[in-house]
């Protein structure tokens, strides 16, 4: 089996990109053999429709559109805004983003990230060509609800909630067809305890509605640290590579989001580093990142 990433920042981290694409074909031998890159998934800033994350990404689309047609890279759209209502399906912005990605790849290459179910019958009206990936923003915290979300056939994938992640005899007892819809959040770093998690995906989706409200207050005894990857590493839920390797592909399972559209350049390349790269080729990797002078790594 293979394993497939799905990788943040489709917006946010376009230079970042522009370098590691290029390096991950031509230098194949660096990395596992594997994985592959499943997708690339982030939104623009200001983005009406864009939730999860606030959005920052400021690429030009069509540059943007571009790159992933000439590496054969899925590019999906992030428009997990859960409070949207139909008046704000005319956006323009949004719209046209979704014209463009929808006709710069083959019939069902690009996708769509979403959480309303309005925008969803929306979406599947007026733009087809896309397929759709139930975001974990919904916050499905009971096996019996990602098991019904599995089941909508809307969906190509679905991604749970973190704290699902190790339910392991669950998950294992899913059907074949259920398995290949399962899309894990590997990288989590928020508090494994968190009782306001859909809070503070409603506070972005305010946020990207343009509502004026104030910050949403993290209830994290461990907030003000912001987002390490050595602390990730030790939440319950972290799935790493020996994970991948060793307990989810045996059972079936064959993709894996990395979060971190909110983070910089720089702690994208480690996770780029830790999931995709052999150990022997992570300094030659880091160092083709490092010393092109067209990045800003912070």
């Amino acid at each position: 089996m293979t394993a497939y990433y799905h990788l943040p920042g489709l917006f946010e981290f376009y230079d970042l990109y522009k370098i590691f694409l290029p390096l991950f074909r031509e230098r194949r031998e660096y990395f596992y053999d594997w994985c592959e890159i499943g997708s690339i998934y982030g939104a623009p800033g200001d983005c009406t429709w864009g939730g999860g994350r606030v959005g920052f990404g400021d690429a030009d689309p069509e540059e943007v559109a571009l790159l992933m047609k000439q590496y054969g890279i899925s590019a999906r759209l992030t428009f997990s805004n859960s409070l949207l209502e139909e008046k704000h399906l005319s956006d323009k912005k949004c719209n046209y983003l979704c014209a463009l990605f929808e006709k710069s790849g083959a019939e069902g290459s690009n996708g769509i990230i979403l959480h309303s179910d309005i925008l969803l019958k929306y979406l599947k009206e007026n733009y087809p060509g896309f397929y759709f990936v139930s975001s974990t923003t919904k916050v499905l915290t009971e096996f019996s609800e990602l098991e019904k979300e599995l089941d909508r056939s809307e969906f190509s994938y679905v991604v749970p909630d973190f704290r699902l992640n190790k339910e392991l005899d669950k998950l294992c007892a899913l059907s074949p067809l259920q398995k290949q819809k399962v899309e894990f959040l590997c990288n989590e770093c928020c508090w494994f305890d968190c009782y306001d998690r859909k809070n503070c995906y409603e506070n972005v989706s305010r946020k990207s509605l343009g509502e004026n409200c104030a910050d949403h207050a993290c209830v994290s005894p461990e907030a003000g640290r912001g987002y390490r990857f050595s602390d990730a590493m030790k939440n319950p839920g972290f799935i790493g590579i020996e994970d991948i390797q060793e307990t989810y592909m045996p059972a079936g399972f064959s993709n894996f989001k990395i979060e971190g559209r909110s983070l910089g350049s720089a702690i994208i390349l480690e996770f780029l580093l830790y999931y995709m790269t052999k150990p022997e080729y992570q300094l030659k990797v880091r160092e083709e990142v490092y010393l092109d002078s067209m990045l800003d790594l912070f």
